[in-house]
């Protein structure tokens, strides 16, 4: 009887298997058959968002975008998540397993330089500061992507074994000082208290070359922890810096000193890390001598510990180079959230490979090295296995060298490496609902 049941049981898990694969082919063809269509819809919505940047937290216009285009989908939609967060759940025709996508939406404080039919002509206040605003970092590409996706899967959720959700993120830059947000503030709202999904999945497009998928499995994208040192002196003229406590020296004093710990205080090859100086911010004319100087920058790292040794040591350095002037400094370290890192579930990203081989070829996906970037995805991948992957969208033949990277004011993108993106998260999706991965 026992051998009896075991054969039902294989018989009907191999007949499962082969329809969930037949299924799934189905779908891929049927993408590739309204490819075109659609991706003219994604191009001209990425090419509005361009035009139409919005800073982190203020995502306002692009979040009634979004929501409008998921509510004509016929899609159950919550807004206001996280001040402009927009989340929204496709439930397929049987069940099954539920999918997350995510997207951010936010721009950065860039004045564009690319001289583009849709450049943005946009300007804002940030941090107290007027800026150009401009998606220098491909946002605008991955909220149309996931816009394109959400449109494909709605119109095959019968053919869907589980649902998606789709979660059209703010603030992935950070927030503004004194306010939350991002996938953290998000998650703190309870956009999984009553849904929470069995994987995520998220691209990010770059500089490099067209179409291609790169990924890490474990640890792929660093920490990111903000730092600012607020040095007080004493002011004086320009003419007689003997009667000052000059707080500009001791900036540049402290900016030297905390090199030195990446390069003497550090065995990198345990892991690697960097700290980096952002902003110098003190006095008002040539010939003052300020009293205050503001010094602002980020730290990147892997393991924890390295973390806790370079934070010991810049706070060290600072105190004790303003000391020996006779200065004091204000150490706010880490100052504000930080990003932890990005980290790629393994058992995961040995499942999603063979479907990326699908889409762009096994030559086209490539496994890279660990980046110093960081990203927020990293909450949401803390919390169920995540898998996050670089789409390349310079143009074909691009030379590397000569091509602007993310966060540039020169920065572009190909649209005709779109396609990649949508087929890749579209993919992904079916596949892990249907049982194919």
């Amino acid at each position: 009887m026992q051998i009896k049941s075991r054969v039902i049981c294989l018989l009907l898990c191999s007949c499962y298997m082969s329809f969930s694969g037949a299924n799934t082919e189905q779908l891929h063809v049927q993408l590739d058959n309204n490819l075109e269509p659609l991706m003219q819809k994604v191009v001209e919505w990425r090419h509005d968002l361009h035009q139409y940047p919005e800073l982190s937290n203020r995502e306002f216009k692009t979040s009634k975008k979004v929501e409008n285009h998921l509510r004509s989908l016929g899609l159950e939609v919550r807004t206001g998540i996280a001040h402009t967060g927009v989340v929204a759940i496709l439930k397929g025709g049987k069940p099954g397993p539920m999918v997350a996508l995510r997207a951010d939406m936010d721009g950065l404080p860039v004045t564009e330089m690319t001289g583009l039919s849709f450049a943005s002509k946009e300007t804002n206040t940030y941090n107290g500061q007027d800026v150009g605003v401009m998606h220098a970092c491909g946002h605008d590409a991955h909220v149309a992507i996931l816009m394109g996706v959400a449109e494909f899967l709605t119109s095959v959720r019968d053919e869907l074994s589980g649902s998606v959700m789709f979660i059209f993120q703010p603030a992935e830059e950070g927030a503004p000082t004194g306010e939350g947000g991002g996938a953290k503030l998000m998650l703190e709202e309870g956009i999984w208290e009553s849904n929470k999904p069995d994987v995520i999945f998220g691209l990010h497009v770059t500089n490099a070359p067209h179409g291609i998928i790169g990924y890490r499995e474990g640890a792929f994208m660093a920490a990111s922890d903000a730092w600012k040192f607020t040095i007080k002196g004493r002011q004086a003229h320009g003419s007689t810096p003997w009667d000052s406590i000059d707080p500009v020296m001791v900036a540049f004093q402290i900016g030297n000193n905390i090199q030195t710990i990446v390069s003497r205080k550090l065995n990198l090859t345990e892991s690697p890390a960097v700290i980096s100086v952002g902003s110098i911010h003190g006095g008002v004319r040539s010939n003052i001598i300020p009293d205050v100087v503001e010094m602002e920058g980020t730290i990147r790292t892997f393991d924890p510990a390295i973390r806790e040794k370079i934070f010991v040591e810049m706070r060290t350095i600072a105190e004790t180079t303003a000391a020996m002037a006779g200065a004091t400094v204000e150490v706010l370290l880490p100052n504000g959230d930080n990003y932890p890192v990005t980290f790629n579930n393994a058992d995961l990203t040995q499942r999603v490979l063979p479907t990326l081989r699908n889409v762009v070829g096994k030559d086209m996906v490539i496994r890279s090295g660990r980046s110093m970037g960081a990203e927020d995805f990293s909450f949401f991948a803390q919390q169920v296995p995540g898998f996050y992957f670089y789409l390349g969208v310079n143009k074909i033949g691009a030379d590397l060298s000569s091509t602007a990277g993310n966060h540039s004011p020169l920065f572009t993108i190909d649209d005709s490496a779109l396609p990649v993106g949508v087929k890749a998260l579209t993919h992904l999706t079916v596949d892990y609902l249907n049982g194919a991965l």
